[in-house]
């Protein structure tokens, strides 16, 4: 009975500490990465100042997308490939989408197409021509993403507009829809930039990203930016955050990758350790006690003396 605890003990106990093993050598490098399957449309709302015809000032609500997709036939082990569509549109008439330049009630104020390729583990920009088109603007620093394991620093991160990077700083940790996130602050004052086509003035503007910091996600965004003519006259001020449903969409998303990944490379690996090693030390006793029993001589036997006899 004894060595048949000891063999349950012994292999279930070396069954935790293999598995324990497996996680913590190969689940980060197969886990940790960006995917290649991405196919995601984010929206944001807001309000911006916009000059009229008369170059007055007018308030209105605005709403924008940004349609991102990863080329999964460009895409290898080490770098994904995304394509983005961008636009900002004028909240009217219960738009739900991008609307083309021709939109009949005036709504589309711009838009942009992007190609770039990130690092699928540090999310850096890679500038690869078997990667991108040969007319894709080259990029530099993080651009759509965080890296995994994101720590409370400061990272490069690529600014548009200015076709440089900018300083994105760490500033506090904040928990948004019950997900616990690093906030980094992106700022830029007063920049020269080409602010629309073919016109240049100056540029500021302030982004705050909620990331994620195991998975490197994105769970909110909120930004104040402003654009100005030579003269200084306002061409833009713009302020923008994810809605309501899409920041809930993305912490239960990116909550739930996190959790999983904590899962896979952090608590397996304890549980395995910590459990299977007493187990499996355990068993290996019971088995070893067991054989030397088995090994041992019988007692003689005792023989029956008769009476009266020495």
């Amino acid at each position: 009975m004894r060595r048949k605890v000891g063999a349950v003990l012994a292999f279930v106990g070396g069954f935790l500490v293999v598995l324990a093993i497996l996680a913590q050598a190969y689940a980060p490098g197969a886990l940790e990465k960006t995917p290649i399957d991405v196919n995601t449309t984010t929206e944001l709302e807001g309000t911006a100042q916009l000059p009229d015809a008369s170059g007055v000032l007018k308030e209105l609500p605005v709403k924008a997308y940004s349609i991102t997709h990863t080329d999964s036939a460009k895409s290898d082990d080490d770098v994904a490939v995304f394509v983005n569509f961008a636009c900002l549109v004028k909240d009217e008439g219960g738009i739900s989408s991008c609307v083309s330049a021709d939109d009949p009630q005036d709504r589309l104020i711009n838009a942009s197409a992007d190609n770039f390729a990130a690092d699928r583990v540090t999310a850096i920009a890679v500038n690869d021509p078997k990667y991108l088109p040969a007319d894709a603007v080259p990029h530099e620093g993080l651009v759509n993403k965080w890296p995994f394991h994101s720590k409370k620093t400061t990272y490069p991160y690529w600014d548009s507009v200015l076709g440089t990077t900018v300083d994105a700083v760490y500033d506090r940790t904040e928990t948004i829809d019950g997900v616990r996130c690093y906030v980094y602050i992106a700022t830029v004052t007063d920049q020269p930039a080409e602010v629309s086509n073919g016109i240049q003035g100056t540029y500021t503007d302030q982004k705050e990203f909620f990331i994620e910091p195991l998975t490197g996600g994105i769970v909110d965004q909120r930004e104040h930016q402003q654009r100005f003519t030579g003269t200084g006259d306002v061409l833009l001020d713009l302020s923008l955050a994810f809605t309501k449903d899409q920041v809930a969409t993305f912490a239960d998303d990116i909550g739930g990758q996190a959790d999983q990944l904590d899962l896979l490379t952090t608590t397996v690996p304890v549980v395995g350790y910590v459990v299977g090693i007493p187990m499996l030390l355990a068993g290996l006793a019971l088995l070893f006690l067991g054989r030397n029993r088995k090994d041992e001589p019988p007692a003689p036997k005792r023989q029956p003396v008769a009476a009266g006899t020495k």
